[in-house]
């Protein structure tokens, strides 16, 4: 397959929570192919200053346009004003990726004396990492934005599937969006939308630092994963990329493991 640094010139990738992790792997990937982006994040002042200098340095180097929205991209108010604030610079048709990767949960156990997981706070959890992809895939389809041939990338993790400390609520959330993408890849099919899911391996991102047990998460990466490395952001980024490509059309529905066989052990 020839690639070009210009292939994607003229589209645009959204991209729910950018700053940090395999969102801002992504936004590096996809710039330096010639895709536009608009990236949604929540982040203090003093810490976007350095993130809007490297979208800048980003967008300069390849080229593209990099669009940073620090808004909650899990309220309407946070989605309609976004809306407002791209049209006319995003066109109609020119979106050929939508990326979920926000991560905002609640880590906390079941039972305990301390602090525990409530039902609001699995409500949000739920909708924060699954039921917001949906929400957003519907606004930019009722705006037309979303090209004849894009792509819906959800990211779930081995937690979705086994135990991990205080990991309850993304757990649940995470299994919820592997079956959402289930039924996003049919109904919306007729839009042309192909919706598949990355099961990356244990990656050293800010989000795998907050979970209980990090640490040895880490180290059990390490020596599980017959590539001799833990998963890096980029190696996510790299096959989000490759989904997006003309070549990956007939994936659709699909949850692909990008973790160098880590899921094998």
């Amino acid at each position: 397959m020839q690639t070009s640094p210009k292939q994607f010139s003229n589209q645009w990738a959204i991209i729910l929570g950018g700053s940090s992790g395999f969102g801002f792997a992504a936004v590096e990937k996809l710039a330096s192919r010639g895709m536009n982006v608009a990236l949604l994040y929540r982040e203090m002042r003093s810490s976007e200053k350095e993130l809007k200098q490297k979208l800048d340095e980003l967008a300069e180097a390849n080229g593209v346009t990099i669009l940073p929205f620090n808004v909650n991209a899990l309220d309407v108010t946070g989605r309609d004003q976004f809306i407002e604030q791209v049209d006319h610079v995003i066109p109609k048709g020119s979106v050929k990726l939508l990326l979920h990767s926000i991560a905002r949960g609640n880590l906390k156990p079941l039972v305990g004396e301390d602090a525990t997981l409530s039902a609001e706070d699995i409500q949000h959890t739920s909708y924060a990492m699954s039921n917001s992809l949906l929400d957003w895939a519907r606004l930019i389809i009722k705006n037309e934005l979303f090209n004849t041939d894009a792509r819906i990338i959800g990211l779930t993790s081995e937690g979705a599937h086994r135990y991990w400390d205080g990991y309850a609520a993304v757990s649940i959330a995470k299994a919820s969006l592997e079956s959402l993408a289930t039924y996003m890849a049919v109904e919306l099919s007729k839009y042309g939308l192909r919706t598949n899911i990355i099961q990356a391996g244990v990656t050293d991102t800010p989000s795998l630092r907050m979970i209980a047990g990090s640490e040895q998460l880490i180290d059990n990466a390490v020596i599980r994963n017959p590539m001799g490395r833990m998963t890096e952001p980029q190696d996510v980024a790299n096959v989000i990329y490759l989904l997006c490509t003309p070549e990956a059309a007939w994936i659709n529905g699909s949850l692909i493991h990008v973790d160098g066989g880590e899921h094998c052990r």
